[in-house]
């Protein structure tokens, strides 16, 4: 086939798999789950909110699927679409991540739906943190786009403020994942307060460097 009339989907066909896998898992789990099933945490890690298990195992795949497609297309409607070449790999493996960190989660609510003891908050916390994690060790290395990144008035009018913002924020935002991750050894009401300033921080702080690092390029200019 001529190559201009080739045509690939930006999506990895396993994710797709595995996300069908979570709508089978509800449905084989559907007799043993409760008709109303927990859907919301509060601070102290007790349940207040529920949503009927039809609802539950429904939406929760949906979204996730409707997450990776979402991210995975825009790579193709990007105005700067011709720069996620430069960081193809980092970009396919934050969608992978983003995947795994949600579908973990909503496993992790239907066990708990059948009896297991497992504390949800800290397993957010703790998958939100290695994601976290993950972001900040490749930001140095994701391009210019207006979809995947620290998008600020100044990141995206200069490709030079965008590169070196993402190279100065990404150990940042790897410390962030980090405390993210071992703060699952406090209370879940005492880790929520300390990981929300950790991430805080850091988008603060890469709003406040791009916009100083900006005039401070335009005024040498």
């Amino acid at each position: 086939m001529n190559e201009k009339f080739k045509f690939r989907l930006p999506i990895d066909w396993w994710i797709i798999v595995l996300i069908l896998a979570l709508y089978a898992l509800g449905f084989a789990l559907y007799p043993a789950l409760p008709d109303m099933m927990p859907s919301h945490w509060n601070l102290e890690g007790e349940v207040d909110g529920y949503m009927a298990k039809t609802g539950h195992i429904v939406f929760f795949p949906t979204l996730i699927l409707g997450l990776y497609l979402l991210m995975s297309f825009a790579a193709k409607i990007d105005p700067e679409s011709e720069n996620y070449k430069k960081f193809r790999g980092v970009f396919r493996g934050f969608r992978i991540m983003l995947v795994m960190v949600l579908s973990g989660i909503y496993v992790a609510t239907l066990l708990y739906a059948k009896g297991i003891p497992l504390s949800i908050g800290k397993v957010s916390i703790f998958s939100i943190g290695v994601l976290l994690i993950f972001i900040g060790n490749y930001f140095g290395k994701v391009r210019h786009n207006y979809t995947f990144g620290i998008k600020t008035p100044w990141t995206l009018a200069s490709e030079e403020v965008w590169n070196r913002t993402h190279r100065v924020s990404g150990p940042l935002w790897v410390i962030a994942g980090l405390i993210w991750v071992f703060s699952i050894f406090l209370s879940e009401k005492t880790a929520f307060v300390i990981d929300m300033t950790a991430l805080g921080f850091v988008g603060v702080y890469g709003f406040i460097y791009s916009c100083w690092l900006f005039n401070k390029l335009k005024n040498v200019s």
